[in-house]
């Protein structure tokens, strides 16, 4: 099915379902209904906002780590709500609706949910290099890793990213020219 009728229809579904609803994706001719995440979740990306927001205040130009947000690429049909991102604020104050143009974005990153990890670790790792997102992070809360990838371009096996760099919770991370404190990252708690 073509893209933008895919975008027609998610727009019209998602006037119709109920709360924790957040947002949909859309990869290639599926499209994903995202409920709210949990509050470990979303500490990790609070806390990972809030370090790269001290160091992105230096920059130029200015850059915002962003807790929200979609990026779009109609040019291979794909639609992503990242955790987190970082943009210019010039980008970032546009008077607009639409999604973010992933050439703008500088860095990705995802928390892998405890029930739907091949969507991050397969589906993503492709798209976003698809998309020309330099960086990406990766953190999975469910093992207490972290993988940094970067460096987007083609491969015999399609768009990839050619270099990663691995790390557990409690490593001082490097992405880009950010680094990260992780040693306030906990593991998810064992399931009720």
């Amino acid at each position: 099915m073509e893209y933008a009728r895919l975008r027609e229809i998610a727009e019209e579904l998602s006037q119709h379902v109920p709360d924790p609803f957040v947002g949909y994706e859309i990869t290639g001719d599926q499209i994903v209904m995202m409920m709210s995440p949990g509050r470990p979740h979303e500490l990790i990306a609070w806390t990972l906002r809030e370090q790269l927001s001290e160091q992105l205040k230096a920059t130029s130009p200015r850059l915002v780590a962003h807790t929200g947000g979609e990026v779009e690429d109609p040019a291979i049909g794909r639609l992503r709500r990242p955790d987190l991102l970082v943009v210019p604020y010039e980008v970032f104050a546009e008077h607009t609706m639409a999604p973010f143009d992933p050439h703008d974005i500088s860095l990705v990153s995802e928390i892998v949910s405890p029930s739907n990890h091949t969507n991050d670790y397969l589906d993503k790792m492709i798209e976003y290099p698809a998309m020309g997102i330099p960086l990406y992070l990766l953190v999975d809360p469910r093992k207490g890793t972290i993988a940094v990838l970067s460096d987007p371009g083609h491969t015999p096996d399609g768009p990839r990213y050619r270099t990663r760099s691995d790390y557990v919770f409690g490593d001082t991370v490097t992405i880009g020219e950010w680094t990260l404190d992780t040693t306030t990252l906990r593991e998810y708690p064992p399931s009720r």
